[in-house]
């Protein structure tokens, strides 16, 4: 090139032939995936209902580990308009908002406290909370997956993670369904319900505080408040913010994935039974199952700066979904992608949890979760299959089935 001659540029996403993709309005996961694969084999890059998104495996890796693209500050209320009051307060202050050193600082203290003594100590908990909601469901051979288990089952664990007496778990239920409107597309319709549970939460919280520093006991709330990084100590207000980031990050993804990964195996009968032969495939059964059929698509990301994917520019401060779902998917990642198979091995890693400085601190208790409630259901459950329609929530923010009917012959 002459020195004289401008270097040539890629274009950008909005000027390239990108594909359009939409499958929020998909009639299934299944469809939705067809659609986002049918996008993928044009290319890494496609433009969503939101924005670009990304969509091959390498890319989607690369993306969430890419200093130049951050967490968008208000968790996505910019792209519906709001930066501003007080919904947009609360957002950008949690721990699934911040970047930089601010995240840095706090995610070193949590981890000192998120450690898996801590996890560890939740396995009893774990297991007598699912054996307790499966056991009275097994004589009848039949169950409503969404509201009999998947509902019920997180909160009681995330409760006796942070400490919270189990006459209080309807409470941190109600507020965990209340948090999670800030996710949908339509948040400023839901926002008089999402700050009235916010506040109830850290009222909560301001008491179990003032109660642990002069009793400090071996839950979440206490590990927290003995965190200390050089002398730095979370205040009061962190402490505040952590629990609720810790309730919304712990139930209704757990949830959503448990009642997902059963209706995929409602369609995969052998997979269950291998399962309930083989309870030691548990894990990689969640590995698979998240890989295969994630009931959250994509992380949001904004630019910090002009990025290069695929040969297409993507400018500074544009809203970007990295679509995680898409790259679980990618036959260049994963022989067969659209087989489930609990047994896979050798698989690349599945994206569904992140990575980088945003990686899901709970993943191992999520991961624990999802494993001792599918060995319960399989040995318990023989059989399964759909007795009606499952009917799955809008494919948007964390989606799921809404309702899963199940019959079963009794072990």
């Amino acid at each position: 090139m002459s020195p004289t001659m401008s270097p040539v540029l890629s274009p950008t996403v909005f000027e390239a032939d990108v594909p359009v993709l939409s499958y929020e309005d998909a009639p299934d996961a299944y469809e939705a995936h067809r659609r986002i694969a049918r996008a993928r084999s044009a290319g890494p890059v496609a433009m969503g209902a939101h924005g670009p998104e990304l969509l091959g495996y390498e890319v989607v890796r690369a993306a969430l580990r890419d200093h130049r693209m951050c967490v968008p500050q208000g968790l996505g209320l910019e792209a519906q308009g709001i930066t501003s009051g007080p919904l947009w307060d609360r957002a950008v202050t949690t721990l699934l908002s911040v970047n930089g050193e601010t995240h840095s600082r706090l995610r070193r203290l949590v981890c000192k406290a998120f450690t898996p003594r801590s996890v560890g100590r939740l396995e009893t908990t774990i297991t007598d909370v699912i054996t307790e909601l499966v056991d009275p469901l097994v004589s009848a051979g039949r169950c409503e997956v969404v509201a009999d288990i998947a509902r019920p089952y997180p909160v009681p664990v995330i409760a006796e993670l942070l400490g919270a007496p189990s006459q209080d778990w309807k409470l941190f239920s109600e507020w965990a369904d209340d948090f999670f409107k800030l996710f949908q597309w339509n948040a400023a319709e839901h926002e008089p319900i999402i700050l009235a549970a916010w506040a109830e939460l850290d009222a909560y919280v301001d008491e179990m505080v003032a109660d642990r520093r002069t009793r400090l006991t071996e839950d979440l709330i206490s590990e927290l408040i003995r965190a200390e990084d050089d002398g730095d100590r979370l205040s009061i207000e962190e402490l505040r913010m952590l629990a609720a980031g810790i309730l919304m990050a712990g139930t209704d993804t757990t949830r959503n994935q448990l009642a997902a990964a059963v209706d995929a195996l409602c369609d995969h009968p052998d997979q269950w039974e291998l399962l309930a032969e083989h309870p030691e495939l548990a894990m990689n059964a969640v590995e698979e199952l998240m890989r295969f059929y994630p009931v959250v698509f994509g992380t949001m990301r904004m630019t910090v700066e002009d990025v290069e994917y695929g040969g297409i520019t993507i400018p500074a401060d544009t809203f970007v979904l990295v679509n995680t779902a898409s790259a679980n998917r990618d036959p260049a990642a994963y022989d067969d992608p659209d087989r489930l198979d609990i047994t896979r091995e050798g698989a690349a890693p599945m994206q569904t949890f992140g990575a980088g400085a945003h990686y899901c601190l709970g993943a191992n208790l999520a991961r624990r979760e999802l494993a001792e409630a599918l060995v319960v259901m399989t040995g318990r459950m023989r059989n399964l299959r759909r007795s009606g329609p499952a009917v799955w929530k809008p494919l948007v923010g964390i989606t799921g089935p809404a309702a899963l009917p199940i019959e079963f012959d009794p072990r």
